[in-house]
């Protein structure tokens, strides 16, 4: 984007900088002065992007859907995405597609990124992991069709080994094409009637809107002695088993809340800690098998041209003989 204008102001032309502005041109233009913005323009798109060297890495990507508001959600993302990014290595972004509302900033202790385009509006968290998250206005609704998010998608995809989608059930149902190609699903929920109920019913869900997805189900806050329902009263009523269970321990969540930590981040070395390396095991265990099915598909297609012309002169031989 390059903007054009008639206030001389070096302390605009930075903050437009800053927003992922290319340049900005004083008015009146020249026809040399455009003709060099343009040029300079054109050399940066032309020029490797740092995302290019994930482009031989396989990505991943995972919704994380809470199947009632206040099941801890969010709270398994920003956990998922630290574990992933620290602990496995690998490079994760984690986005937050709750525009109003959305604690995966505040959570990580970060200030939601501005800028137009995706290198600026990301936050780095740490070496490994990056945030795009964003704090709009209350009285400013969101007007998209969500096909924007296929760019964002594609653009993810080069750069990031795997991306955590964190996504509110109002978002997820009426744009079910934001979770198409994610390979897992991870469904966040406590052990309330509820939630049972709910759980039933996005199952359901995801089985008619992506049938290839892997679920995983989470428990979330769950306590033994207090509770609607026990697990086995839980696990009967939707048909299912819970694939990994996650305790409450009030004190390590507010803990990681002061320190603008990740949950897990603060359970390390813990007995709760072990919960996440489980759930993080069986996230990248799927991700690596799906990898391995991708690898061979991929491979067979993207044949280079001099394999090509090797089978056709196979074929050519045949011919003649």
């Amino acid at each position: 984007v390059i903007a054009a204008g008639q206030v001389n102001d070096v302390r605009l032309y930075r903050d437009l900088l800053s927003s992922g502005i290319q340049d900005y041109l004083l008015k009146p233009l020249s026809l040399d002065q455009v003709r060099d913005a343009l040029t300079n323009a054109q050399a940066i798109l032309s020029a490797p992007k740092h995302a290019d060297m994930h482009d031989d890495k396989p990505h991943h990507m995972m919704a994380v859907v809470g199947v009632r508001g206040g099941v801890g959600a969010s709270m398994v993302s920003t956990s998922l995405a630290w574990a992933i990014s620290e602990q496995a290595d690998r490079q994760t972004a984690l986005l937050d597609l709750d525009v109003h509302f959305g604690t995966g900033a505040l959570t990580l202790d970060l200030e939601p990124g501005r800028g137009l385009f995706i290198e600026r509006a990301m936050v780095r968290a740490s070496d490994k992991l990056s945030l795009l998250s964003a704090e709009a206005p209350i009285h400013q609704p969101v007007m998209t069709d969500g096909s924007a998010f296929y760019q964002l998608e594609e653009e993810l995809r080069n750069a990031f080994e795997m991306t955590i989608v964190d996504i509110p059930r109002q978002v997820l149902i009426p744009f079910p094409h934001l979770v198409s190609e994610c390979g897992t699903i991870l469904l966040v929920t406590d052990v309330t009637l509820a939630s049972a109920r709910d759980t039933i019913r996005l199952l359901s869900w995801f089985k008619q809107n992506v049938p290839g997805a892997r679920v995983v189900l989470v428990a979330n806050k769950f306590q033994t002695t207090i509770g609607e329902l026990s697990r086995k009263e839980f696990e009967s009523s939707i048909e299912r088993a819970i694939d990994v269970v996650v305790p409450f321990d009030p004190k390590l969540v507010a803990q990681a809340a002061k320190l603008g930590k990740s949950y897990a981040e603060v359970c390390k070395g813990t007995k709760a800690g072990q919960v996440w390396a489980n759930l993080t095991r069986v996230i990248l265990d799927g991700a690596d098998a799906e990898a391995e099915e991708v690898a061979p598909a991929k491979a067979k297609s993207g044949s280079s041209l001099l394999g090509k012309l090797g089978g056709l002169g196979t074929l050519v031989k045949k011919g003649a003989k």
